[in-house]
């Protein structure tokens, strides 16, 4: 295991990953005020596109990570398979700091010696 924080893009992959879980969130919270209770639509109306802009950012951001801290296929693609069902980039972003793949591919690679 390698604790070491992540920094440029692994640091930017975390942030995205969060924001990705929240804004689900969100829009979930949203769609129950929204279809439940027929409250009020504002956060479909708010979170919907945020949500939307953060999802795309955040496949983005993945494939660039994934490709710069050179993971493994299966780690690519549990990270986009991460972002289907709600918050689960959050804890998904938490493993992968622990296991070491938010750092850079060399720093892993000197903590495994």
């Amino acid at each position: 295991m390698n604790h070491q924080q992540p920094a440029g893009i692994g640091k930017l992959f975390s942030i995205i990953a969060l924001l990705e879980g929240l804004t689900w969130a969100g829009l979930l919270i949203g769609m129950l005020l929204k279809y439940t209770t027929k409250t009020t639509e504002l956060g479909v109306t708010l979170f919907g596109p945020l949500h939307g802009i953060v999802f795309i950012s955040y496949v983005v951001i993945t494939v660039v990570a994934a490709v710069r801290l050179r993971w493994p296929l299966w780690a690519t693609l549990l990270a986009m398979l991460a972002a289907v069902p709600p918050l689960v980039t959050i804890p998904m972003e938490i493993w992968f700091k622990h296991r070491g793949l938010l750092s850079n591919p060399a720093a892993r690679q000197a903590a495994l010696v």
